[in-house]
C-alpha cells in the first residue's frame, strides 16, 4: 500500500510538468520597468524585441505615444537592459520595446500557437520578477470568436482565462499544458484576466514595430450615449450625441454639428459611442460613409471621408 503521507505518483508528475513548462518558456520572459506604479513582464517575440502590456506603459506628458522614449528591462537572469519604445497600440493593448543584448535562447514569434482551445482547458501565465519566473495555473473559463475592444481594436478571440494573475506578471505569456503559446495576459474588465491571442500579437507587432503606431479611422468627434424619444415620449432606442468636434476633423468638413445625435453610420445602427468607434479600423481609412443624424427632431444624412487618427 501506498504511505498516505506521501504524494501521489501522478499528483508529483503533474508538479514536475507544470514546473518544465514553466523552466521552457521562462528564458523568453522578461521583467518592464515601464514607467507605471508597478514592474510588469513582457515577452521576447523575437530577437531584440519585446512585447508587452500597452496599458502597464506610462505615457510621457511631452511625447503622447512615447515612441523612442526609454523603458528599462531585466532579461531572464537579472540582466537589466535599456530598450527603446518602438511603439504602442492601445486599441489590442499591445507595445513593442526594442534592445539590443545577447541573442534570447528563445522567442514566442518561433513558438506554436495553442489551438482549438476550450473552456476547461489548462493555462499557465508566466512572468518575470527582475529575471526570476513568477507563475500562475488556471484555466480557459470561455473561449469565443473575435471580437472589438473598447477602442476599437480587432482581437482574433475571446479568451478569458480563470486565474489569479500577479499584477507583476500582466504582460507576460500564457501557454497551454502542451507548451504552446496561448497569447499575452492581461487585465480586462474587472480585473478579469484575458489573453491578447498569439494571433493577434503576430499580425499587430509587425505593423507597430514598422510605423509606431496602427492607423485607425478619425472623424474627430467627441460622442456621448442618448437615449432617442418618441412620439409618446417613452425612449425607443438609443444614439450617439456630438458633444465635441474637431474644428479641422472630417466631420465638421461634412457639415455635421455639435448635438447631433448620430442614429447610423456606414448603414450600419449606433446605439452609442463604442458602435461608432468600432466602424473605425484601420481599413476605414480613407473610405467615404454615409452618416444619419437627427438634428431638431429632422433626419439628415450626410457623407464623411474617414481620415486617419493623428498620432
Amino acid at each position: 500500500m501506498t504511505d498516505a503521507a506521501s504524494p501521489h505518483p501522478y499528483s508529483l508528475q503533474l508538479s514536475h510538468d507544470f514546473a518544465a513548462l514553466v523552466a521552457a518558456a521562462a528564458p523568453a520572459v522578461v521583467a518592464v520597468h515601464g514607467g507605471g506604479r508597478r514592474p510588469s513582464s513582457g515577452i521576447i517575440w523575437q530577437p531584440g524585441v519585446v512585447v508587452t502590456a500597452e496599458e502597464t506603459i506610462a505615457q510621457d506628458s511631452n511625447n503622447g505615444s512615447n515612441v523612442d522614449s526609454k523603458v528599462d528591462v531585466v532579461l531572464p537572469g537579472g540582466n537589466r537592459v535599456q530598450a527603446t519604445i518602438a511603439g504602442r497600440d492601445p486599441s489590442t493593448d499591445i507595445a513593442v520595446l526594442r534592445y539590443d543584448a545577447a541573442f534570447p535562447p528563445q522567442t514566442f514569434a518561433a513558438m506554436p500557437a495553442a489551438t482549438g482551445l476550450q473552456a476547461g482547458h489548462l493555462a499557465l501565465a508566466i512572468g518575470s520578477a527582475e529575471g526570476g519566473a513568477v507563475a500562475a495555473l488556471g484555466m480557459v473559463s470561455f473561449a469565443g470568436s473575435p471580437w472589438k475592444s473598447r477602442l476599437g481594436g480587432h482581437i482574433d478571440a475571446r479568451l478569458v482565462i480563470d486565474m489569479r494573475l500577479p499584477a507583476i506578471a500582466e504582460g507576460g505569456a500564457l501557454v497551454a499544458a502542451d507548451g504552446s503559446f496561448i497569447g499575452m495576459a492581461v487585465f480586462g474588465p474587472r480585473r478579469r484576466v484575458l489573453a491578447i491571442p498569439a494571433a493577434t500579437i503576430a499580425r499587430m507587432a509587425p505593423v507597430i514595430l514598422d510605423k509606431g503606431h496602427i492607423t485607425r479611422g478619425y472623424l474627430g468627434i467627441g460622442l456621448q450615449r442618448v437615449g432617442i424619444p418618441v412620439a409618446d415620449g417613452s425612449e425607443a432606442r438609443r444614439g450617439a450625441m456630438v458633444v465635441s468636434l474637431d474644428p479641422a476633423g472630417p466631420a465638421r468638413t461634412a457639415g455635421i454639428l455639435q448635438g447631433d445625435i448620430i442614429v447610423a453610420v456606414g448603414g450600419a445602427a449606433v446605439s452609442g459611442p463604442r458602435s461608432v468607434y468600432h466602424q473605425l479600423g484601420p481599413d476605414a481609412v480613407g473610405r467615404t460613409l454615409s452618416v444619419d443624424l437627427i438634428r431638431a427632431g429632422a433626419p439628415v444624412t450626410v457623407e464623411v471621408t474617414v481620415a486617419s487618427r493623428p498620432a
